[in-house]
């Protein structure tokens, strides 16, 4: 290797990080010791390349350790290893932004290949601070789902409830959602209810409908209006959501960047995307969410 690719290496069992080290720097790797996430944390001043992060730690636990990572290091790339081979830990490790994960005890050719693949990956982007869209999106275990069957009036509850858990706070277009993810009992997403579908159902039809010019003036008179909005509502109330919602929204692979989902939305025209891997929905990325990002490198230049 022409460069000394740095690696912080975390993990609470000590014979394993000596050994580990003592490989590693014999194929010209510099390895840095950590014996728990809150060293790990502390010792990102020395500018690693590449973090291996064990996920079961006393303390802060390896998701933990992580999250604080990508927080200070967006760009930096971790490789997580396990122990225990849950899935579920992969699976979270994932979504929250991980380069890959290995079940230990892992094999030492294989562990080099992969912090070897996770430096060059990081220095072809080539852009430091830029974040993916599994780090800007909302996980999808945060946004409000719904199945179809239900009542409108549970969709409006639910997203009323999305605001006001947070309606307190300076981070409310970062976090609060104005719509909820339609599902099946499998999690698959059928559709999507937003505040403009519930606006646009208490429409009376007859208001799209060609008038006669004799009536323009009637409609479009105060007593006209009076009471249409409670009445529709009390109408729309009843209904399910599979009744209004709109069609699912457009997809896009949680590993594109940032750039590829601005595209899709402003081509598509549409405000949301949902992110998946291999075919699985790991969480929602928002127009608020490219914006606030906007926002992050408005300041960082």
């Amino acid at each position: 290797m022409s460069h000394m690719i740095k690696v912080l290496m975390a993990d609470d069992e000590e014979q394993f990080r000596a050994t580990t080290k003592k490989i590693l720097n014999g194929r010209g790797f510099e390895t840095i010791l950590a014996a728990s996430g809150e060293e790990a944390v502390a010792k990102l001043r020395v500018k690693p390349d590449v973090v291996v992060l064990d996920v079961k730690m006393p303390g802060i636990n390896g998701h933990r350790t992580l999250k604080k990572i990508k927080k200070q290091i967006p760009d930096l790339p971790v490789i997580m290893l396990t122990g225990h081979g849950a899935v579920p830990s992969a699976r979270e490790a994932l979504v929250e932004g991980v380069f890959d994960y290995l079940s230990k005890p892992c094999d030492i050719d294989v562990l080099s290949a992969k912090i070897i693949d996770a430096y060059h990956l990081r220095k072809k982007r080539g852009h430091p601070g830029e974040k993916s869209i599994m780090g800007v999106m909302v996980p999808i275990t945060e946004y409000t789902k719904l199945n179809g069957e239900q009542s409108v009036k549970d969709a409006i509850e639910k997203l009323k409830a999305a605001f006001a858990s947070r309606i307190s706070t300076s981070r409310i277009m970062e976090t609060g959602h104005r719509s909820v993810l339609v599902t099946d009992d499998k999690g698959n997403v059928q559709g999507i209810l937003a505040i403009n579908d519930l606006l646009g159902c208490i429409m009376p039809p007859y208001l799209s409908e060609p008038k006669p010019s004799m009536a323009e003036n009637i409609q479009y008179s105060p007593v006209f209006w009076r009471g249409m909005f409670t009445k529709e509502m009390k109408v729309l109330l009843k209904k399910k959501i599979r009744e209004i919602m709109s069609p699912a929204p457009v997809t896009i692979d949680g590993r594109s960047s940032l750039m590829e989902a601005a595209y899709i939305m402003v081509t598509n025209n549409v405000r949301r995307l949902v992110v998946v891997v291999e075919e699985r929905v790991i969480g929602m990325i928002r127009e608020q969410d490219l914006f606030l990002e906007m926002d992050r490198i408005r300041m960082d230049l």
